[in-house]
C-alpha cells in the first residue's frame, strides 16, 4: 500500500491596495521553492479560465455589492474544486493572493454586507478549507492611497474607491488577524521590501 503524500500548504497574502502584495507575493513563493517544496501560485479573484474572466468584470464593471460577492464566490468555487483542493492533496504548497478572507475585509467591512452571509456563501463553496497561515501587509490607508495615486496606469474600480473605505477594510483585515493569531503574521508594510521579505522568511521557518 502506497503512503498517502502529506497534504501541502495553502498560504494566502492579504492587503489593501497599495500595501505592497505583487512584490512580497513573488517573494513568498521563491522562498517555499528555495526549500525544495513545490509551489502553485495563484491570486484572487482569477486562477481559472473562467475566475480570470470574471476578474476582468469585477475590476472594470459596475455592478451592485451583492453581485460583486457572488461573483467573487463563484470565482472561487472554480478555483478550489480545480486548483487549489487538488494541489493541496498532490502535496504541493498553494500560494494565493487573496482569499475569504478579502472578501470579509472588501465586500463585508468595506462595502457593508453582513459578514454571517459572506460566511454562509464561505462554508458552501470552501467547507472545511481554510489557509494554514495568512500573511497581512498592513499599511495606514493615507499612505496606499498615496502609492496608488503614484502609480503611471488606469486605477481599477476597487483602486478608485476612497480612503476612507480602504480604512475599513484595513480594520477589518487587523480585526480578523486578532480573532486567529496563531493563523495569521501581521506584517508592517512600511518597512523596506528587504525588511518585509525577511520578516515573511522567518515566520516561515516553524512551517518549512
Amino acid at each position: 500500500m502506497k503512503t498517502p503524500r502529506p497534504r501541502g500548504l495553502f498560504i494566502t497574502l492579504e492587503g489593501i491596495d497599495g500595501a505592497g502584495k505583487s512584490t512580497q507575493f513573488e517573494a513568498l513563493v521563491e522562498i517555499l521553492r528555495a526549500a525544495g517544496r513545490t509551489v502553485v501560485a495563484t491570486r484572487e479573484p482569477g486562477g481559472t479560465a473562467l475566475g480570470e474572466r470574471l476578474r476582468e468584470l469585477l475590476l472594470s464593471e459596475p455592478m451592485s455589492t451583492s453581485t460583486e460577492a457572488l461573483l467573487m464566490f463563484a470565482a472561487r468555487q472554480e478555483h478550489v474544486l480545480t486548483v487549489i483542493e487538488p494541489a493541496l492533496l498532490q502535496g504541493h504548497d498553494v500560494v494565493c493572493d487573496r482569499f475569504t478572507d478579502a472578501t470579509l475585509a472588501y465586500q463585508g467591512a468595506g462595502k457593508g454586507i453582513p459578514r454571517d452571509r459572506l460566511q454562509t456563501l464561505a462554508h458552501w463553496v470552501h467547507p472545511g478549507l481554510l489557509p494554514d497561515c495568512t500573511l497581512l501587509l498592513d499599511l495606514p490607508s493615507s499612505v496606499a492611497a498615496q502609492r496608488l495615486r503614484a502609480q503611471q496606469r488606469t486605477p481599477d474600480r476597487f483602486e478608485q474607491q476612497p480612503e476612507a473605505f480602504f480604512e475599513r477594510v484595513r480594520r477589518s483585515y487587523l480585526e480578523l488577524a486578532a480573532e486567529e493569531p496563531a493563523r495569521w503574521c501581521v506584517i508592517d508594510a512600511l518597512q523596506s521590501p528587504q525588511e518585509i521579505g525577511e520578516r515573511i522568511r522567518n515566520f516561515l521557518k516553524k512551517y518549512v
